[in-house]
């Protein structure tokens, strides 16, 4: 006798409350192996993968794509443990899958699993048995899903909720619930447009959205010249772009930021990374060596190596560099950190570089990926400007800009010459140091790229 099994959306850390459903990868009576990628989610940090601890058939799936789901909400079902026929399984799948809305009778625990819920996230261990506690009155039953996409034997999921209907509130996302009590939404007005009528965001954007508009004036007369205005298009701050914002926002709020900036002399940097890359073996980049520089600087400047703890009221000096680089993507503006940066050689660099460079284009970045940084690299010099005043990556103390490196007069040796040169930036936190450490650090980084010979005193 077959066993039907229930996956939820499983914590992928981070304090990720929730994720987007971007792409299925399986469908309705598709056999799947143990950890076996089912669903591609995209949350506030990345896009990920998410593997299924359970090998047989899928019986229904939750949510369609475009859905945003809460950690532990349904994923899918799979039946296991049958006779091995996938057409058997299939067939008793409609009978024995889990409704939304928690009528379901207990899930019994699988010896079919993996445990494992995320690719490269390790094992979580066997699934404990849980029990359902079974509804007598469905109009009593909290809303505890989107309704499952399943074989064509279930009839189909009931029109929308009328709004202003008795009972509880069909919403289970709590940023849904957060979102409608900041702006004075009364959800028991709104008409959800989720399967079994469950409130979802855009349906509580759509609200805001009919307050906000403004009263319909009459139209004027016509006119040959003037064409009438468009309407502005709406786009929501969720996923990479919203936490982009948010961290913005909070870094902005948070944090008592000052900048400063200094022309250096990069002539004599770009001769040694040739002569370097002259003698064979891997190719070392720019961004390398001036993080190598920065990872320097820092042991000499530790007080830019750390964050604030508001609650304690102290400052925490950070005992290794995680350093973050910005990268602009087709989603938008991510800071992949490199671990142990300090520890790392300019080749080791230069690989590390590459490889989270490459993913952050493929949008394979995970999670651990994107956390963790102590001190942000930005080296915006490739969109062709020479300076700027960055927002610090919260909660980070400090950020160092680098524009572009281009020809321009200097004079050099008592000389006026055409020399290689670059416009550095330090934007920090003027809580854990003052303009004297903060222009000490980027005088250092200064003279290390106009003399990198300076970096060998150091080692």
């Amino acid at each position: 006798m077959a066993q039907v099994l229930e996956f939820k959306l499983p914590d992928l850390g981070e304090g990720l409350t929730e994720a987007e459903i971007v792409r299925w990868l399986v469908a309705v009576g598709d056999v799947v192996a143990i950890d076996q990628p089912v669903v591609e989610v995209e949350t506030a940090k990345a896009m990920v993968e998410v593997p299924c601890p359970y090998g047989g058939v899928v019986t229904a799936r939750y949510g369609e794509e475009g859905t945003e789901l809460p950690v532990g909400a349904p994923l899918l079902t799979v039946a296991v443990g049958g006779t091995g026929a996938p057409e058997e399984l299939a067939e008793a799948a409609p009978e024995a899958a889990p409704r939304a809305g928690g009528t379901a009778a207990e899930t019994a625990a699988s010896s079919e699993h993996s445990g494992n819920v995320l690719v490269g996230y390790g094992t979580a261990g066997p699934v404990a048995r849980r029990r359902r506690v079974r509804h007598t009155n469905p109009a009593a039953a909290p809303v505890a899903a989107p309704a499952p996409v399943v074989a064509p034997v279930v009839a189909a999921a009931p029109a929308a909720v009328p709004a202003g209907q008795a009972g509880p509130v069909p919403v289970i996302s709590p940023l849904v619930r957060k979102l409608a009590r900041d702006r004075g939404i009364d959800l028991r007005e709104v008409r959800g447009s989720g399967p079994e009528g469950l409130i979802l965001r855009a349906d509580v954007e759509r609200v805001l959205a009919a307050l906000d508009r403004p009263a319909a004036a009459p139209a004027p007369a016509p006119s040959p010249v003037v064409a009438p205005a468009a309407a502005g298009e709406r786009i929501p701050l969720r996923g990479i772009r919203g936490a982009v914002a948010d961290k913005l926002s909070r870094s902005r709020t948070e944090i008592p930021d000052a900048t400063c900036w200094v022309d250096a002399d990069a002539t004599e940097l770009m001769a040694a990374r040739t002569a370097m890359n002259a003698a064979g073996g891997p190719k070392i980049s720019l961004l390398a060596l001036l993080a190598r520089i920065c990872a320097h600087a820092l042991d000499r400047f530790p007080e830019l190596n750390s964050t604030v703890d508001t609650a304690a009221r102290e400052i925490v000096r950070l005992p290794s560099v995680h350093l973050g680089f910005a990268a602009q993507t087709p989603r938008g503006l991510v800071v992949p950190v490199v671990r142990d940066a300090g520890q790392r050689t300019a080749e080791s660099l230069t690989a590390e570089f590459a490889r989270l460079t490459e993913a952050a284009r493929e949008s394979t970045l995970t999670p651990a990926d994107l956390t963790g940084g102590t001190f942000t690299l930005n080296n915006y010099g490739v969109f062709g400007v020479d300076g700027s005043t960055p927002i610090i990556n919260h909660p980070e103390a400090a950020m160092l800009g680098v524009g572009r490196i281009i020809p321009k007069p200097w004079v050099h040796q008592g000389e006026l010459a055409v020399r290689q040169v670059v416009q550095l930036s330090l934007t920090f936190d003027h809580r854990v140091c003052d303009g004297g450490t903060a222009g000490g650090f980027l005088r250092y980084v200064a003279d290390c790229v106009e003399q990198p010979a300076v970096l060998l005193r150091t080692v």
